[in-house]
């Protein structure tokens, strides 16, 4: 690892950190806390899968939906009106609705093929984002002077890269220039984070071998067709799945590529030091 030792951790000069886990377990609340506190550089992967690498894909999608309305279209066409994405790092509703739900074109779905073409965008797009990382650690300091970095993942970063590989591409570069970290969630967070999306069910990026086992699945369950399928019934039914699914790879690549800590302990910390003390005690268990 980056750091092998607590005192490796507290005496560097730089440090560089990756956060990865599930959405909602607190990636984004330590990486905002240690930011504010001035000394810390917050690179966003999802952030920077909407503006550099998806941006253009969401303003066209954008653009068609407006083409249909013959008002609009005049406006587009005689360029009098301009049609842009406004993602943010507390935003990025843009690429979540890019990706779309499938199922039912009624329904707001979308046809299961178009589904898998932005899917496959989406992988390209993130793991292009991921290997991003060392250029940003470069660009935080050399041109905003900031010491430390981190790196803000998405939920599907374990979707796309091999743990279980000593060689694997993504794994392997993130590696060299970042310290990994788990945020792991017990029974009662996944329990709320299943609540949660029942509730307002949103768009999700999967492997495309788990993806066409559960649109078979549901498809068999449901007895219904493609094109009947409810989209929003098919990502609440999949959610849970998924969580499943992708609990195992994490704990692969926090134990062979970095650490863990819970997302109690993530809750936890209140400021930079806590942080830094906090890792210092994961490494030194470890040993």
């Amino acid at each position: 690892m980056l750091y092998n030792s607590a005192r490796d951790w507290r005496s560097a000069p730089r440090k560089n950190v990756l956060f990865f886990g599930m959405s909602g377990l607190g990636k984004t609340h330590i990486s905002n806390l240690l930011r504010d506190g001035g000394n810390w550089f917050h690179y966003s992967v999802d952030y920077r899968i909407g503006t550099r690498y998806m941006g253009e894909y969401i303003t066209d999608n954008a653009k068609a939906e407006a083409m249909k309305v013959p008002f609009l279209r005049d406006l587009l066409l005689s360029d009098s009106i301009y049609i842009g994405s406004n993602i943010s790092f507390a935003n990025l509703t843009p690429v979540a609705a890019y990706l779309g739900k499938p199922g039912n074109p009624a329904a707001g779905g979308l046809e299961i093929d178009e589904y898998r073409r932005r899917q496959e965008q989406f992988r390209q797009a993130e793991i292009h984002a991921l290997l991003d990382t060392s250029y940003f650690i470069d660009r935080a300091e050399r041109l905003y002077g900031y010491p430390n970095f981190i790196c803000d993942t998405g939920g599907s970063i374990c979707e796309w890269v091999d743990p279980e590989d000593p060689q694997d591409p993504v794994l392997s570069e993130l590696a060299k220039h970042t310290l990994m970290i788990w945020i792991k969630g017990d029974d009662a967070h996944t329990e709320e984070l299943i609540r949660r999306f029942d509730r307002a069910p949103k768009p999700m990026s999967y492997q495309p071998e788990f993806l066409t086992r559960v649109w078979t699945e549901f498809l068999a369950k449901e007895g219904c067709t493609a094109g009947e399928v409810d989209p929003d019934s098919f990502i609440r039914w999949t959610y849970a799945q998924a969580l499943a699914h992708r609990q195992p790879r994490y704990e692969a690549m926090a134990r062979n590529w970095g650490l863990t800590v819970t997302a109690d302990q993530i809750a936890s910390v209140r400021d930079a030091a806590d942080f830094e003390d906090l890792v210092a005690g994961l490494l030194d268990s470890r040993m």
